[in-house]
């Protein structure tokens, strides 16, 4: 191995984990995003429930999920297998055959598979059994995400059918997504939230600073989601394409943040955080299936839709009574369809017909896959807290504490 592979060999191996460090800072925003947008008296529990599913998330990826996503496989059906691969063989990094470590690799996955769970944490907050929300975590991180993640990046149907996610619309953000619209409808509404003649009543949140705050994180922390997904930086082509992929997702996140914030101001004749929130990381998300091809202005555009994208389906999802708290379901769900489907718009490689497949085999396995485990769950434990611990807040019955003891009401 020559002194330029072995430098270029540690510069990709360190780019993937800077990368995937930013990525699992992505935690954090989630964190603070959803903290900020629930009721002062549901703050603990959803910050439990977030350090919790990432650990979760990272152990049963370890245990079985990445062997499953990345372990060969045909067609439909992924080799299922234990434990993750030893790092790279020394012979196959003196005869140059890799090109970063393969624990690097699998750092950069795991946190992967822990922003997918992350989206459903948001989507059934202030009603949802704590202990119940993480058995499905264990489910939903160790073999629904694997299953899928293989049909794409392991090189399973989806892949040879052409179909393109560059960092994760689909594989990552429309599968979260899934997974909280099965959840939700299984749990039902918060109470109070929709009124006996089917009106819509705000539940505004506890701390507009902090959900600020998160959304700031999650924006910093795509840099890494989607340029560490070009994999390497070592030569000119892969440097020039990361710096390139970088531009493009920031430039997507403020089309998103503006359009959301300017249709927000059409539809309800007043500037509304919460959804230039929504809209910036709508932006992210639809930009996330081809960040790459696009031109500056055209990741621009296809943000900007993304944000007026789930304004609407925010509002529509309230219409038929599906209460997400945070907009999850929306933003990255929605929008993720959006997202891949746009990427016909810079990408020749791609095809409607090889999108379509993807966004539907998906949607449909993690869908059912996932409401047949809530199912089971809610048959077997319950999922929904009692209306009197919804009341008087999650914190107190599932945590036995208050995030905000001096201020705390019950609502």
């Amino acid at each position: 191995m020559n002194e330029v592979t072995e430098l270029a060999y540690a510069l990709d191996t360190f780019y993937f984990l800077l990368s995937g460090a930013l990525v699992m800072f992505m935690a954090a925003g989630f964190s603070m995003l959803e903290a900020g947008l629930v009721r002062a008296k549901n703050t603990a529990e959803i910050l439990t429930k977030n350090i919790s599913l990432y650990s979760i998330a990272c152990i049963m990826y370890l245990l079985c999920g990445y062997q499953i996503m990345y372990g060969g496989g045909e067609g439909f059906i992924p080799n299922f297998g234990v434990l993750i691969g030893a790092d790279n063989e020394v012979a196959d990094v003196l005869n140059g055959d890799a090109y970063y470590s393969n624990l690097s690799d699998f750092f950069f996955q795991v946190v992967f598979v822990a922003t997918a769970m992350s989206i459903v944490s948001g989507a059934v907050a202030e009603r949802m059994k704590l202990w119940s929300f993480l058995g499905f975590a264990v489910v939903m991180t160790g073999f629904i995400y694997p299953v899928q993640g293989f049909w794409k990046w392991g090189g399973g149907f989806l892949d040879a059918a052409g179909f393109q996610d560059f960092a994760g619309s689909g594989v990552v953000h429309m599968t979260g997504a899934a997974a909280a619209l099965a959840g939700v409808i299984l749990l039902g509404a918060r109470k109070g939230k929709y009124g006996p003649n089917g009106e819509v009543k705000a539940i505004p949140g506890s701390n507009m600073p902090l959900a600020t705050l998160g959304t700031f994180i999650l924006w910093l922390g795509w840099f890494g989601f989607n340029g560490g997904s070009q994999l390497i930086v070592s030569n000119v082509l892969d440097a020039n394409a990361v710096a390139a992929i970088f531009v493009n997702t920031n430039t997507a996140a403020s089309g998103g943040a503006v359009a959301a914030l300017l249709t927000a101001r059409a539809l309800f004749g007043k500037a509304d955080l919460t959804m230039a929130l929504n809209g910036g990381i709508a932006g992210l998300v639809a930009i996330t299936a081809e960040p790459l091809m696009p031109s500056p202005l055209l990741a621009t555009v296809i943000g900007a839709i993304g944000g007026v994208l789930v304004v609407f389906s925010i509002v529509g999802l309230d219409k038929l009574k599906i209460d997400d708290p945070v907009g999850a379901i929306s933003a990255h769900g929605t929008v993720g369809i959006w997202g891949l489907l746009a990427v016909v718009l810079s990408n020749d490689a791609a095809s409607i017909g090889g999108q379509l497949l993807g966004i539907i085999s998906i949607f449909l396995w993690v869908f059912i896959s996932a409401f047949i485990v809530w199912g089971i769950l809610k048959a077997v434990v319950g999922i929904r807290v009692s209306e009197e611990e919804e009341y008087e807040g999650l914190d107190v019955g599932e945590c036995g504490l208050e995030a905000y003891p001096e201020f705390t009401k019950t609502q």
